[in-house]
């Protein structure tokens, strides 16, 4: 993504040792890290550590990456599971690098890095929450404001296929979908769904 003298010249080079965290949620971070050597686990983290583990990936490689594109906090967990050595590049010079890219190539970067994070996003979800959460924090991200300030959503898939998605079966969909209508918290059949609490669809979701 970078060239190799600008990594080495903007860059600070740091060993850290197994169970370092080097990534946490909802965090932003000051600098942007490449991995060199070392392997890292990814995942959601609770008080005995890593405790729902996505996958396991290995230097070298950006870490960080698509967060530093999108000018967004980190979604996942990450920990140091051997001896890692890390470059460390600003955050301000990483972004400096990429607008001196031509317009085209930003705008691929910035949609390849919006649809990891929103695979990552939804890996997060299938993890560290139950059906109900994963539905509302779906609906939250997928509401549009109406004609008269309701938020809505429009559901453009057929059910089978927004519950694949959700990593849940069409029936615990529809059971979802029933409980919160009776809590309130949403209103409407078939495929036009209102939001009728929204602050109450985020605590349900933890957003």
């Amino acid at each position: 993504m970078l060239p190799t003298e600008f990594i080495e010249q903007a860059s600070e080079v740091r060993t850290v040792a197994p169970g370092s965290v080097l990534l946490k949620r909802g965090v932003t971070s000051d600098c942007v890290m490449h991995v060199e050597s070392g392997r890292v686990a990814m995942g959601v983290t609770g008080g005995d550590g890593l405790t729902h583990q996505l996958g396991e990936v290995e230097g070298p490689f950006w870490l960080d990456a698509t967060d530093a594109v999108l000018a967004q906090p980190s979604v996942v967990d990450a920990v140091a599971e051997s001896e890692v050595r890390l470059r460390r590049t600003p955050l301000s010079k990483f972004r400096q690098s990429l607008s001196e890219l031509p317009a085209s190539a930003q705008m691929v970067l910035h949609d390849v890095a919006q649809a990891h994070r929103q695979q990552t996003e939804l890996a997060v979800s299938r993890l560290a929450k139950d059906a109900e959460a994963r539905c509302a924090e779906w609906l939250l991200q997928h509401a549009q404001a109406s004609d008269v300030g309701v938020q809505a959503v429009l559901l453009r898939q057929t059910k089978g296929t927004l519950a694949a998605q959700l990593g849940i079966a069409p029936e615990t969909l529809s059971r979802v979908l029933r409980h919160l209508r009776e809590r309130s918290l949403i209103s409407g059949t078939g495929r036009a769904l209102k939001l009728l609490d929204p602050r109450g669809l985020r605590r349900l979701a933890g957003v």
